[in-house]
């Protein structure tokens, strides 16, 4: 356990150096971070400046049940559910038919555009008087016209044409055209700010406008037992959007408005059309009344005959209630088969005792208003129309049941009033036949009066009914748009562009990282073989700049890396001889990396400690120490002197620079056609022998070792 805590506190430092590393890596691009988070902060920002704003118009409703008033609480209202089937006043809002008629009302076939330096936005309104006077047909297609207003009037140009048409005095109506529409200067104020600016106009069908109007717009339910709606519109015109969902709100609910004062005029058509006939019979019951007592001179009634007729006058009363509800039975019927009423609602409430009758006549009426509705909103083959018309023939045929059986109760019960008055009529033989038949005239012409007067009541009932029907529906608020937009949004954009201006330099940075394979630094080395010691770090140096250590006094970066350099390559040597110096060999993987550069560096760095150094070139395949000594690559030089025995090495030595005198160069000499031939003759270990005994430090510049083999043949000649 003690053996692993320092190995413990090792891995935990190594990985927060790590870490810093990972982080420094990246911070030492932070220009292009500042970069590129400007540039997708600038763009997002041209972006949300010049994008059209979307707004959200946004309007709620109650639907309102059209018994609300009257009926009684049913289990939909104690479980705290609407009566209201929510789902399908959606369908009719938005059906073809209703926002038709909103936009006929509101001219929406016309969408006007106001263009601007860089963007054209949607307005709701010109800025001067505009008449649309051609529309299209459904099939067709729409057009488009730019207007600008200048100094002279209006220039009006068709897009599909491209003819511009000058209309002075700001004034289509004064000029003959073929445009589809007029326009008039109306406000002096508004045409001055209008001035210099254009607007395009845009033209579409009836259809198509609904459509635009039918895929944007939303409705939807607040909760699920709620009976609010909300209607949403999202556009470039908010006040367009408001004036939209306003005529939709106010369209539906005179639609709703006109189905509930459906049953109340087919009520007052059907007493208009009895009152004519009643009228008729009341006449003409009355002159037979006044002709029959002037041929007969009856003026008074006995007070006598009062007691005789006391039991045959309550039945008469009885008869004649009986006969007024046959009478209202036999109107209902013949309502009933009419062939125009087969499509059409029947009278209600007007005076049956049958309570079975009244509720079948409701439900009847109900099952008409219902398949109407989705007549008009589905077609004839709507499923919901053909059950409708089911439930309408099974209630028809009820209603003709319970008719029937009625009349048939009715007028077995006159039959049997008629035995009982046969009695009674026994009582009244000494009144006169005339008398009696004057009697009979009083009953008909009282049950006309009392028909008349029921159809009378009833026709004020359906008129109040009409002059005062109840809203569908109750505007909880009207259209309403947000102040802010909800497109572009502005606050999710910057952090967006944020992000991106972030992650994409951080991207690229960390795949050009991924993908590097070269060694930058000390860590890179250490990180993979970390048992390898690392002698020194040489910085970069860039091109153009003094990359020799010329002066012995020199104070520079690259000066000082080297002095470090050359004193742990003294620290790594071995012990050596007395009077002998030491070999050390600089060599690389591959050309370029430096090898020439590291070799002739550090012989002048150990130069300036007052050392004598030899700087042997003995890369016989592709020499480059002449290129820093200035001098002619053939020069005699190492291969010289191993190809030669009669050739003295020290014949062909270069003292390259001035500053330091102990400093000496033998370069690699002429190419030759077989270097490892020549490296391993002895020839070279008899020169590095030589030189040890007059040089305190050798350095020789050898070969790639990947590339050749040319080192490793010489590499055990190394200290």
């Amino acid at each position: 356990m003690k053996d692993s805590t320092p190995e413990y506190h090792f891995e935990k430092e190594e990985k927060s150096f790590e870490l810093k590393q990972f982080i420094s890596n990246y911070l030492r691009y932070w220009p292009w971070f500042l970069a590129s988070l400007i540039v997708c902060l600038v763009c997002s920002y041209l972006y949300i400046r010049y994008t059209p704003k979307v707004y959200t118009s946004m309007a709620k409703i109650k639907m309102l049940d059209a018994q609300d008033g009257a009926a009684l609480p049913d289990l939909n209202m104690l479980i705290g559910q609407s009566k209201v089937n929510l789902a399908n006043e959606i369908e009719i809002i938005k059906s073809y038919l209703i926002l038709e008629k909103v936009v006929v009302d509101l001219k929406l076939t016309s969408v006007f555009y106001e263009e601007g330096r860089v963007q054209t936005s949607e307005i709701d309104t010109l800025p001067f008087f505009y008449e649309q006077i051609k529309f299209y047909e459904r099939n067709q297609g729409g057009s488009s016209f730019e207007v600008e207003v200048t100094n002279e009037g209006f220039e009006v140009y068709n897009v599909a044409s491209e003819t511009t048409t000058l209309f002075t005095d700001y004034d289509t109506y004064k000029i003959a055209h073929e445009l589809p529409f007029q326009l008039r200067a109306e406000n002096e104020q508004l045409l001055e700010a209008a001035k210099g600016k254009q607007f395009k106009i845009h033209i579409k069908s009836i259809k198509a406008a609904v459509l635009d109007i039918k895929n944007s717009l939303i409705i939807g339910s607040i909760g699920k037992r709620s009976e609010l709606l909300y209607l949403s519109k999202s556009g470039q015109s908010a006040a367009r959007s408001e004036r939209i969902l306003n005529g939709v709100i106010r369209i539906f609910n005179e639609d709703g408005m006109r189905d509930r004062q459906l049953m109340s005029e087919r009520t007052l058509d059907f007493i208009e059309d009895r009152f004519i006939f009643l009228a008729q019979e009341l006449d003409s019951i009355e002159v037979g009344k006044r002709d029959f007592k002037q041929d007969n001179n009856l003026i008074y009634l006995e007070a006598d005959s009062q007691i005789s007729l006391g039991n045959k006058t309550q039945t008469d009363e009885e008869v004649f209630r009986l006969e007024n509800q046959l009478a209202l039975s036999g109107l209902l019927e013949s309502a009933l088969s009419d062939k125009g009423s087969k499509r059409g609602l029947l009278p209600a409430n007007i005076g049956l005792d049958n309570t079975s009758v009244n509720t079948l006549i409701v439900q009847y009426n109900t099952a008409i208003l219902e398949r109407d509705k989705f007549i008009s909103s589905g077609g004839l083959n709507n499923p919901m129309v053909q059950q409708l018309e089911s439930t309408i023939n099974g209630l028809r045929s009820n209603l003709d049941s319970s008719l029937d059986s009625y009349k048939a109760q009715l007028q077995l019960s006159i039959q049997q009033l008629s035995s009982r008055n046969a009695r009674f009529s026994s009582e009244v033989r000494q009144l006169p036949e005339k008398e009696k038949l004057l009697r009979a005239i009083n009953r008909q012409q009282q049950i006309k009066e009392s028909l008349y007067l029921l159809l009378l009541q009833k026709r004020e009932e359906a008129a109040i009914s009409l002059a005062i029907t109840e809203p569908s529906l109750k505007v909880v608020e009207y259209a309403l748009s947000g102040s802010t937009p909800i497109s572009p949004k502005t606050k999710n954009l910057y952090i967006m562009a944020f992000v991106l201006g972030i992650g994409l330099p951080f991207g690229v940075l960390y795949l050009i990282f991924l993908l590097d394979t070269k060694l930058h630094g000390k860590a890179d080395i250490v990180k993979i073989v970390p048992t390898i010691p690392v002698v020194g770090e040489i910085p970069h140096i860039k091109d153009g700049k003094n990359t020799v250590f010329s002066t012995p006094n020199d104070r520079s970066v690259l000066a000082e890396s080297f002095r470090i350099f050359s004193s742990n390559v003294k620290f790594l040597l071995p012990p050596k001889e007395e009077g002998k110096g030491a070999v050390i060999f600089t060599t690389s993987s591959i050309k370029g990396e430096g090898k020439t550069f590291i070799s002739l560096n550090l012989s002048l760095a150990l130069s300036s400690l007052n050392k004598k150094v030899l700087l042997i070139g003995a890369d016989l395949r592709n020499p480059q120490l002449h290129t820093y000594l200035k001098t002619d690559k053939d020069k005699a030089g190492l291969s010289n002197y191993l190809h030669d025995p009669e050739f003295h090495w020290k014949d062909s030595l270069i003292n390259g620079f001035a500053e330091h005198p102990g400093h000496q160069v033998l370069i690699s000499g002429q190419i030759p056609p077989n270097p490892p031939h020549l490296l391993t003759n002895g020839r070279f270990e008899t020169l590095l022998e030589e030189a040890r005994l007059e040089y305190d430090y050798i350095v020789v510049d050898t070969a790639p070792t990947i590339s050749v083999t040319d080192t490793l043949l010489i590499s055990s000649l190394a200290d």
